[in-house]
């Protein structure tokens, strides 16, 4: 009896596996790097270097892009040194979208387009330039479209004649799932990048091309430093318990994501919380991932509202913390 109860409590949940393998889109499928050419923006440091060292690894033929000629090299010559493999480099900035169809002709066809490219600025709204907020737009969101505009042409065309899957991945950031405190320029471009992908996997998905979005965490890359020493006291109060990775590891994530075809890669336990609560209408191609994401996401919803608490929190208590110092400012002045 207690078998046939039990039995009868697993069948809704059978059932909904069922309905599932049957529904996700788009369908599974496996994208081989395996001599064929890879081309990473933002490939000179940090993780896009990782990426390249990685894909280089593994047989496929590297091109790096990046501003930086001289950069370039140097990141050419550390690929040759870990791997033995001698890749290509170009030099172009992505805000130009002329400049960036002149590179992509120059490296022929793209099988697998990494776009890896990014800028971070953090600031109040209020008291950042608006130069910065356009700088960022421009490099994180811009320079992406124009990336994808001038490969896909030549995408579509080479997907059609190998008959091999190709792969756009996009390099987004946790700070593209959820705005916090001093991201607010930010999060706005890496936002922006989820609608792209999203719709963009809609338009190419015909054309055997198929969609990665890599949400990665704070990274240990040249460029964190950097923005550790601009970051808004709130930020790094709210921020400063968030796990952060190697750059190597998130690379190791993101091409597994990408050979996997997965719609969005998570790169930690973290990410992972953050992918079922922002899921929305993201496609999913594994029936069980989506089985788990229609069982966490009520659940996922209460842990989010516990973040914005403590959130909200950690604001309350600093600008009451500024005005208490003010007030004691003023009084001490006032006493002198």
């Amino acid at each position: 009896m207690a078998s046939l109860f039990f039995l009868f409590l697993l069948l809704p949940f059978a059932i909904l596996l069922l309905v599932l393998a049957a529904i996700v889109r788009p369908r599974p499928v496996r994208i081989p790097l395996k001599g064929r050419h890879v081309l990473v923006t933002g490939g000179s440091s940090g993780i896009g270097l990782a990426l390249a060292l990685r894909a280089a690894a593994e047989g496929a033929r590297v091109t790096i892009f990046a501003r930086d000629p001289s950069r370039l090299q140097d990141a050419r010559h550390a690929i040759r040194l870990a791997t033995g493999v001698d890749v290509a480099v170009l030099a172009a900035d992505v805000r130009d979208s002329e400049a960036v169809a002149r590179a992509l002709e120059a490296a022929d066809y793209v099988d697998v387009l990494i776009c890896n490219h990014g800028v971070f600025l953090p600031q109040e709204l209020e008291r950042q330039s608006l130069e910065e907020v356009r700088f960022m737009v421009e490099v994180n969101l811009m320079g992406t479209f124009h990336l994808i505009k001038a490969a896909l042409p030549a995408m579509k065309q080479r997907a059609k004649e190998s008959g091999l899957p190709a792969s756009i991945a996009i390099m987004s950031s946790q700070a593209g799932q959820v705005g916090i405190y001093g991201y607010t320029a930010y999060s706005a471009s890496k936002f922006g990048l989820r609608g792209l992908a999203e719709a963009l996997q809609h338009e190419v998905i015909a054309d055997n091309i198929h969609i990665t979005l890599v949400f990665p965490p704070d990274t240990d890359t040249p460029g964190l430093a950097e923005e550790h020493k601009r970051r808004p006291e709130v930020t790094k109060l709210i921020a400063g318990s968030q796990g952060g990775m190697k750059a190597d590891d998130v690379a190791k994530k993101a091409l597994h994501g990408i050979k996997s075809g997965q719609f969005v890669v998570a790169c930690n336990f973290e990410g992972y919380l953050l992918h079922v609560a922002t899921v929305g209408l993201s496609p999913q191609r594994s029936y069980f991932m989506a089985f788990v994401e229609i069982l966490g996401v009520g659940l996922m919803r209460f842990v989010a509202l516990c973040y914005q608490w403590s959130w909200f929190t950690i604001i309350e208590k600093w600008h009451a913390k500024m005005r208490s110092d003010l007030l004691r400012e003023t009084s001490d002045s006032l006493h002198t």
